[in-house]
């Protein structure tokens, strides 16, 4: 048998509960993973209480939590090229199924081998920020000499983002709490706080001319309020709210396309993904909460090789 967290319905964290299962068999284009460890994303939330479900379809009850893990592979589908027993990898889960499990199905195409330098814990947390990221600023197409602001800098999918456009030589701009001063500038950005005062003004008090992309991590009013900031709007991509093409920006849905140049340079020492916080399999509750509470600093993972404390 094997153990996952998950929940009974659509809901809140009431629905959430721990369950056993048998060892999942993989599907055509699937493989399962033996578990290490397991990024922690609001998504994850947002799945369980139904904003993203299909209303049409029936699901079969309890869900596994989560959407990418890193681990071992001990199940390959029969149309499955590339892979064998026993590689370490990292990947996105298939439809229908999560990640906070001894034992996860990824699919094959959302699935990375792990470069042996990359720890598993730093591996969980690539699969969705390290996508992303990585098609953020292929869209936005930002270069050396550049501005790029980020707006929700301190989140995972912004710190890999800050340091991709770096790396670029883009010069990076992030909106954020003061509490993410620290980690801002241990990306080589600089903060610009919402909680010290009206951001464009901040903003044009240090680039007069505003800058030259942005990307959103937060949406709403945060969003159409720094957009302004951009003399092209098609250099708007906002990953959280579709309302960006009414700026005349785009909505991202990511791929893994980028994932295996991202992990290879994590494990290069050239990206670090800023897992600041982990928590053992049986605390996977209180890493959700964490990261509902919507203060979190960088990327939180769930390491089923840590202990609990008791």
């Amino acid at each position: 048998m094997s153990s996952f967290y998950g929940f009974t319905s659509y809901g809140g964290r009431e629905t959430e509960g721990w369950f056993e299962r048998t060892v999942p068999t993989p599907g055509p284009s699937e493989l399962v993973i033996a578990v290490r460890a397991v990024g922690v994303n609001p998504v994850d939330h947002k799945i369980r209480n139904g904003a993203t479900a299909n209303p049409e379809a029936t699901p079969d009850f309890p869900l596994v939590l989560g959407v990418e893990a890193s681990g071992v592979v001990v199940g390959i589908g029969s149309d499955v090229d590339g892979f064998a027993e026993g590689d370490p990898v990292l990947g996105k889960t298939a439809p229908e199924h999560g990640s906070y499990a001894e034992h996860a199905v990824l699919l094959a195409e959302d699935t990375t081998q792990k470069p042996p330098q990359l720890s598993f814990v730093d591996a969980a947390a690539l699969p969705v920020a390290g996508g992303t990221a990585w098609d953020v600023l292929d869209k936005l197409g930002v270069c050396d000499g550049e501005t790029l602001l980020i707006n929700g800098v301190g989140g995972g999918v912004g710190v890999v983002a800050a340091q991709l456009a770096r790396n670029h030589g883009v010069a990076v701009f992030g909106i954020g709490s003061e509490s993410k001063r620290s980690l801002t500038e241990s990306l080589d950005a600089t903060l610009v706080p919402y909680d010290g005062g009206n951001v464009v003004e901040q903003v044009r008090a240090l680039l007069p001319d505003g800058v030259d992309a942005v990307f959103d991590a937060v949406g709403g009013a945060p969003m159409r309020e720094v957009a302004v900031l951009v003399a092209d709007p098609s250099r708007i991509v906002s990953i959280v709210d579709p309302g960006v093409a009414e700026l005349g920006g785009s909505f991202l849905v990511a791929s893994s396309m980028g994932v295996p140049a991202v992990a290879g340079m994590v494990a290069e020492g050239k990206v670090d993904p800023k897992v600041l916080q982990t928590y053992p399999f049986g605390e996977a509750a209180q890493a959700l909460r964490a990261v509902e509470s919507g203060h979190v600093l960088g990327k939180i993972v769930i390491d089923l090789e840590q202990t609990t404390q008791g």
